[in-house]
């Protein structure tokens, strides 16, 4: 009987991936207790999630329990701490062996990805994500500035820190993940192709798990930083519905409204705990977290530019901010934003897959409930248009529908 003997490195590569395989269904059977289909529900909430989630929604209650006033001060944390933690793990992933092919990975461009929608529609979704563009953050925080407050410097520093810190958290992250790569022979590849929860709960805390030094502390601070990003960005989602519904009845109290809306979200949050849950977070994820935000943002931006007009939206900023807007930004905000959304919209939905989880495709009622998930969020632009028209035609501020659409209320303050 022959004998085969496997190489050295192609018996490590095997053990990586049988290693990893043995990771991620330990992940999803005895943290997540995720069910391998949907069919049969999404079953009960796990208690130890569950108990997780009720500590993030009590810290984000504590966080925003006074608004803005409470929420301003723990924003000094919230923003500085997780740059302290990169600076950390950058020092110590620039001088692990293979973080330079790690970096290079990330780096090295393909072109070929270029032709792909997909790729440019997910670019502009994570846009919106990194910067909170479409979810409302944007504007509750800017209601509280003064009428001739200087957003052309706040929007150019904002744009900029965004860009450097997502450069900044590639490079570490890759790095990292270079390291790993080196310690098991495998290429780096094989250690990415989680994403999402996958990669950071999988991938990554196995390389700092392989740190010669102190990999107790790297770990810990890496889900630290987790965290506080998380409850950071949770922040400013939950501080937007609570001015809503402060702006709206401002006779309630604030820890009341602050209090129920966490009440809400954390009862909402059950669902992504249950066995199903990363089914269903997915399917929301994908239609309410993306296609939803993708059309609002489109609507919004065409609404402004080419329904507003964008001479018009010019003479406000020029107003406001005492100085006129180039034609860098004209040209943008008339032709190239708009124009470029709508192209990738339209040639992603043009070559749109069935939405898939672990490789199986959607049953098709849950995919109806996604859908059905995406209209309701796209028409609150309709039927909020129709209530405020409504509204106005009431209080006879506009006599015609044409008065309506370019009414202008300045309150300068």
């Amino acid at each position: 009987m022959d004998i085969i003997l496997t190489p050295p490195i192609k018996m490590m590569r095997l053990n990586w991936r049988n290693r990893d395989q043995k990771l991620m269904k330990l992940h999803r059977a005895e943290v997540l207790k995720e069910w391998d289909d949907i069919s049969e529900g999404i079953g009960l909430p796990e208690w130890r999630l569950t108990l997780c989630l009720l500590f993030c929604w009590i810290v984000v209650f504590a966080v925003c329990a006074k608004g803005v006033h409470s929420s301003g001060k723990a924003s000094y944390f919230l923003a500085l701490f997780p740059y302290v933690v990169l600076a950390a793990l950058l020092i110590r992933a620039v001088t692990l062996s293979g973080a330079g092919t790690g970096i290079l990975y990330f780096v090295e461009p393909k072109w070929e990805m270029l032709k792909t929608a997909k790729v440019w529609y997910s670019a502009v979704v994570q846009c919106f994500f990194s910067l909170n563009i479409g979810f409302g953050s944007v504007s509750m925080y800017a209601s509280y500035n003064e009428f001739r407050h200087n957003v052309y410097r706040d929007a150019m520093v904002v744009t900029t820190l965004d860009t450097f810190t997502s450069v900044l958290a590639g490079l570490i992250i890759f790095g990292i993940l270079g390291n790993l790569a080196d310690k098991m022979n495998v290429g780096v590849e094989e250690v990415v192709k989680y994403g999402g929860t996958g990669l950071a709960f999988i991938s990554y805390p196995e390389a700092i798990a392989k740190f010669d030094r102190v990999p107790w502390l790297f770990s810990l601070l890496f889900f630290l930083m987790l965290f506080v990003l998380g409850v950071g960005s949770l922040v400013g989602l939950y501080a937007s519905l609570v001015t809503v519904i402060m702006d709206s009845f401002p006779d309630l109290k604030i820890w009341h409204v602050s209090a129920m809306s966490a009440l809400f979200g954390f009862l909402v949050g059950m669902v992504y705990v249950t066995p199903g849950g990363q089914w269903i977070f997915t399917m929301v994820d994908y239609f309410g977290g993306t296609f939803i935000f993708y059309v609002l943002t489109l609507v919004e931006i065409i609404s402004i530019s080419w329904w507003y007009g964008l001479d018009e939206i010019c003479l406000d900023i020029e107003f406001m901010l005492k100085r006129k807007p180039g034609a860098y930004w004209r040209i943008c905000w008339g032709i190239i934003v708009p124009c470029v959304l709508l192209t990738v919209f339209a040639y992603f939905v043009a070559t749109l897959e069935p939405l898939r989880y672990l490789n199986k495709v959607y049953p098709s009622y849950v995919i109806v409930w996604g859908w059905a998930v995406l209209g309701f969020g796209v028409l609150q632009i309709a039927i909020w248009m129709i209530v405020e028209f409504i509204r106005r035609m009431k209080q006879q501020e506009c006599g015609r529908c044409q008065e309506f659409c370019r009414y202008r209320n300045f309150e300068i303050s």
